[in-house]
């Protein structure tokens, strides 16, 4: 019932990962992030357990592949579950059990990764990728362009519900971690929500890490 896109802007060095879903609050549940780790989501019979799982390993070393294996091999109910990472380099990797309802499946592209199940054909994800990889700018709005594409193109089954939009750079703390946990068209609310939030990203993160320099306003604002 998720389809998602997770990609890695290589000037900036940030990873990210949009999603959207038929059920509720899949932010709560699916996207993982750690700056200079990567990026990873766990999807169909979610365990959200394996989604930090998946970033230790790669902080551990481990490439894309090995820690999507790793974790998927370790779990007994893997045929269930739908698993992606994307690596601090770019390379990305994936797992679809068995049992994920069809169309299930991923495709990885260049600094990239496109998955999901219950999808109305597999020219969503391809969709996905091509819009990512056209779009220029910010990850945030790349991804947002990318997922979107996908939805127009024929999305999943189900009608939408929620969806989440997630970005790290340098600090333990995300640059962006936006929800719309319960509402009818949720990746147009939070196409909107993103644009209200992007002037005051840099604002926030000054508040962080240096509170004298904040200036209590967005970066419009004159």
């Amino acid at each position: 019932m998720t389809f998602s896109l997770l990609g890695r802007c290589e000037e900036t060095g940030q990873l990210g990962v949009v999603t959207t879903t038929s059920d509720l609050a899949v932010g709560a549940r699916v996207p993982f992030a750690a700056a200079g780790v990567g990026v990873v989501v766990t999807q169909s019979r979610t365990d959200p357990r394996l989604g930090p799982a998946m970033l230790e390993a790669l902080a551990a070393g481990r490439s894309a592949a090995e820690a999507v294996a790793g974790v998927a091999g370790a779990d007994e109910h893997r045929a269930w579950r739908q698993l992606a990472a994307l690596g601090r380099s770019g390379e990305g990797a994936a797992h679809t059990g068995g049992h994920a309802w069809p169309l299930a499946t991923a495709i990885p592209g260049r600094d990239c990764v496109a998955i999901g199940n219950m999808l109305r054909g597999e020219r969503v994800l391809r969709t996905m990728l091509d819009a990512f990889s056209k779009t220029t700018g910010e990850l945030a709005g790349r991804l947002l362009a990318g997922i979107t594409a996908g939805e127009e193109a024929g999305g999943e089954a189900g009608e939408l519900r929620s969806a989440a939009l997630l970005v790290v750079e340098h600090q333990p703390f995300p640059l962006v971690d936006l929800r719309i946990d319960d509402a009818a068209g949720p990746l147009g609310a939070l196409v909107l929500l993103w644009e209200r939030y992007r002037p005051w990203v840099r604002e926030f993160t000054l508040r962080a890490l240096a509170p004298d320099a904040a200036q209590g306003a967005s970066s419009t604002t004159t």
